[in-house]
């Protein structure tokens, strides 16, 4: 079979005047960035505001493998199946970031037959959504520091900054650095860190705002320190707003693409999942909904993850209502769940993958409580074996939720018709019942216990000294009635990356805790998550390349 970036060059893509037109987007809606690819401008959605939603159908995946487990190729793949039915469908994603496509994880459009084109585009700088946001972040970094250094007339507590710099890129040496060295001129000598561009508070504003004047009012709301007396300082104190908007006027509107098979794709927003909330903009959901009959998006990582963040952040913010969810299982991820090891997955072992099967299963019981109907999705690989297939085709059946084998890598929507069918069969069959797992308006400590209960299935939460100081704190200051955004290892439903499939017993610390005044939630930091990753010891980027020709070598 031919690589992901030799399946992506022979693609017969049609000019997006063509995908627009499909979906009845006028060439004076489109704001062009090549050939194949472009903004959808604001006077589209004064137009088609008025009309009905589609069906909203989310993806997400159980706890995987360090590899992943294909929920964007199974995204993409739904969605050209979708098409193949007869439905109208605009598949919805979030925009790579260049840290995993030089790292290891790879890029996000998806892989096979299952691809969202212009690949390399997609994959590299697109249209420059990321550097906008990186440099928003940057300028008001810039204009904290000049602010100190003009005589801090706000009286910030250069111990108490908590606004970080970003960069697009995995870079671990930055991670912990000194800024204001070389004497009086360079500005007031501080630590300071850098995230990667995705992390970034912005990155979550740009998702969660809606219109360029909501944008701004989030902007403004950015905490970024506190004064000596513990007031928090904002970046409308610091009169960055403004300028930091008029850098994001661009990025603020959805990009539309095309998949392998043409199916119009609304590819927006990239915030991480296991440290922010994961899933595309809201504006592009929104947008998608008003375009078509369903609408395909997905949430990062695994249910506990990206998908209680869609459900409980997103939607909340958006008032979406999910019409079914699709859980994307691997054969290999359940047995990495029941204890093999990364090198051993190849190899058929039934006994493990029983023993992991319910990690699939608590994933299950979490979607049901948020009132959605479910539709198990196997994302095939070419070791699976039919003993291990039909393992968890019995476990869903006993389970009473569908079940379907994908093939989309391998074949494109074709393999998806089957999954594709009992989607619609399973939207068509009950109206979903969607409610969110928690009122905000309980408390902060209430909420992220009943996050670690219901979906982690833990035990209780553990607090250091610092979170507990913090939380108080941001009740005093009137944050309290905020969502809460998890960040946590994916790998596991506990906060300790080691505790595989289906843990019990345990107990969630929380090492800190911070507010996303501008985004509109509390993020809840557990374990050891990164916000800045390094490279692997054998990067991507050592096999990218670019012929004299300019086509482009080794992009998965």
């Amino acid at each position: 079979m031919f690589t992901d970036i030799e399946i992506a060059q022979q693609a017969a893509m049609k000019p997006i005047e063509q995908i627009a037109s499909d979906l009845s987007i006028d060439k004076d809606e489109l704001e062009h960035y090549g050939k194949y690819k472009a903004k959808l401008s604001e006077q589209l959605w004064q137009r088609i505001k008025g009309k009905d939603n589609g069906k909203l159908v989310l993806v997400t995946a159980i706890n995987p493998t360090p590899a992943g487990e294909g929920k964007t190729t199974t995204t993409v793949g739904l969605g050209q199946a979708m098409n193949k039915l007869g439905k109208k469908t605009v598949i919805a994603l979030r925009e790579p970031s260049l840290g995993p496509v030089m790292g290891v994880k790879g890029g996000a459009a998806g892989g096979g037959y299952a691809q969202v084109v212009p690949m390399e585009d997609i994959n590299l700088h697109f249209t420059g959504d990321m550097h906008a946001i990186t440099a928003a972040n940057n300028l008001l970094s810039a204009m904290l520091d000049n602010h100190m250094h003009q005589g801090n007339a706000l009286g910030i507590d250069p111990r108490q900054i908590v606004w970080k710099r970003v960069l697009d890129m995995n870079d671990r040496a930055l991670r912990n650095v000194v800024v204001g060295l070389g004497g009086k001129i360079n500005g007031v000598p501080r630590e300071d860190r850098f995230m990667i561009t995705v992390a970034s508070e912005i990155m979550a504003i740009l998702c969660l705002a809606e219109g360029l004047e909501d944008l701004k009012v989030r902007l403004g709301n950015i905490i970024v320190g506190y004064t000596y007396q513990n007031q928090p300082i904002t970046a409308c104190d610091l009169k960055a707003e403004g300028a930091m908007a008029l850098l994001l006027k661009d990025a603020i509107k959805p990009n539309l693409v095309q998949t392998l098979e043409n199916t119009p794709c609304l590819m927006h927003g990239g915030p991480f999942a296991n440290i922010a909330h994961g899933c595309n903009s809201l504006t592009a959901t929104k947008w998608a909904l008003k375009m078509s009959d369903y609408v395909i998006t997905e949430a990062g990582f695994g249910a506990d993850l990206g998908a209680e963040k869609f459900l409980n952040i997103k939607c909340r913010y958006g008032g979406l209502k999910p019409d079914a969810v699709v859980l994307v299982a691997t054969i290999r991820a359940l047995k990495y769940n029941g204890g093999v090891l990364k090198d051993m997955l190849q190899t058929e072992n039934v006994e493990a993958l029983q023993k992991g099967i319910v990690n699939l299963e608590k994933h299950i019981e979490n979607i049901h409580k948020f009132g959605l109907p479910v539709v198990v999705a196997i994302n095939a690989f070419p070791t699976d074996t039919a003993a291990e297939i039909e393992k968890v085709m019995d476990k869903c059946d006993k389970l009473g939720v569908p079940c379907a084998l994908s093939e989309v890598f391998t074949k494109g929507g074709e393999g998806g018709i089957t999954l594709a069918q009992k989607v619609v069969a399973e939207i068509d069959k009950e109206k979903a019942a969607f409610k969110p797992l928690y009122e905000v308006e309980i408390a902060i400590k209430e909420k992220i216990q009943r996050i670690v209960t219901d979906i982690y299935g833990g035990d209780g939460v553990v607090y250091s000294p610092k979170a507990n100081k913090v939380i108080k704190r941001l009740e005093e200051l009137g944050y309290a009635n905020l969502p809460i955004c998890m960040a946590k290892t994916q790998y596991s439903l506990s906060d300790n990356p080691a505790l595989l499939g289906r843990p019990t017993g345990f107990t969630v610390t929380v090492q800190e805790v911070s507010v996303s005044a501008g985004a509109g939630f509390i993020v809840v930091l557990t374990g050891d998550v990164m916000t800045m990753p390094g490279l692997p010891k054998k990067p991507s980027a050592e096999k990218i390349n670019i012929q004299k020709d300019g086509k482009i070598m080794g992009l998965f």
